[in-house]
């Protein structure tokens, strides 16, 4: 298992922390937690874990269906938006991805909505994944694709952001069957793998799309912060304002409409 020096998971905190990711979840990104809870038919009692939960957008909705859940996050500050959104017990625990705090075959499902994905060693985070679900249980994984409209975004802040730590990957890699295959190899059957959308219609122009990234999302302010040290900040702006023409689907005249890929994986664990 790769030991992540605690000065990049320092950094990591950091970059989670800054802006205002809860609201960015608030504007959008809410729907995705409940398409994961159901596809992975959580009930009372399930023993749940959300990895990389962030401010709960799945694991809120896994304890709204009576399941015994642990929200973990490698960010205090997520976790503690998360347990001011709601009077249900969940236990709220800081842990790192790639190291989780737990026994082995501990939970009945083993999840993550766009959250394990940000794990830089991929490897490391799928072993811990397949380690804390028991035999037979189940394993329900929602990744932005790298073909789709995040996997593009990355591609867009690429040029401008600081050198990744050695032996990282990028994101969106989970989004691709290919390289979950790969990831769990023949520890996990995937019942379903399947490529949906989540659909935003929530900024009336196509460049508040961008703005909001630059506002509240951590790797863009991060990417950003990088892009203006080196002087490049209008040339940043200007490639992502080119990056949300593109995406924009809506018609001249009409807010702004754009369609975000996911890949929701389910199986079950070997």
């Amino acid at each position: 298992m790769t030991t992540i020096p605690s000065e990049l998971k320092t950094r990591h905190r950091a970059m989670w922390a800054s802006g205002d990711y809860p609201g960015m979840v608030d504007t959008f990104l809410t729907p995705l937690g409940p398409r994961l809870v159901d596809a992975c038919s959580i009930g009372p009692g399930t023993r749940v874990l959300d990895i990389a939960a962030g401010t709960g957008n799945a694991s809120i909705p896994a304890a709204e269906r009576g399941a015994v859940v642990t929200a973990s996050d490698l960010t205090p500050e997520l976790l503690h938006a998360g347990a001011n959104r709601t009077d249900l017990e969940l236990d709220w625990v800081v842990a790192d991805a790639e190291a989780l705090p737990f026994e082995d075959e501990t939970f009945e499902v083993v999840m993550s909505a766009i959250g394990v994905m940000f794990a830089p060693h991929h490897q490391d985070a799928a072993d811990e994944v397949v380690r804390v679900c028991e035999p037979g249980g189940t394993v329900g994984l929602l990744s932005w694709t790298p073909e789709g409209m995040l996997g593009a975004l990355f591609r867009t802040m690429a040029p401008y952001a600081p050198a990744p730590p050695p032996g990282a990957q990028a994101p969106p890699l989970w989004g691709g069957e290919g390289h979950l295959r790969r990831l769990f190899g023949d520890r996990v059957e995937w019942n379903s793998l399947r490529r949906e959308v989540l659909e935003i219609t929530a900024f009336e122009h196509a460049y508040d799309y961008g703005a909001l990234f630059k506002a509240r999302y951590g790797p863009t302010i991060a990417v950003r912060a990088n892009a203006e040290r080196n002087g490049r900040a209008d040339e940043f702006d200007a490639a992502l304002d080119a990056f949300c023409d593109e995406w924009n689907l809506a018609d001249p005249g009409e807010p702004a409409r754009f369609e975000m890929q996911y890949l929701l994986a389910v199986g079950t664990r070997v």
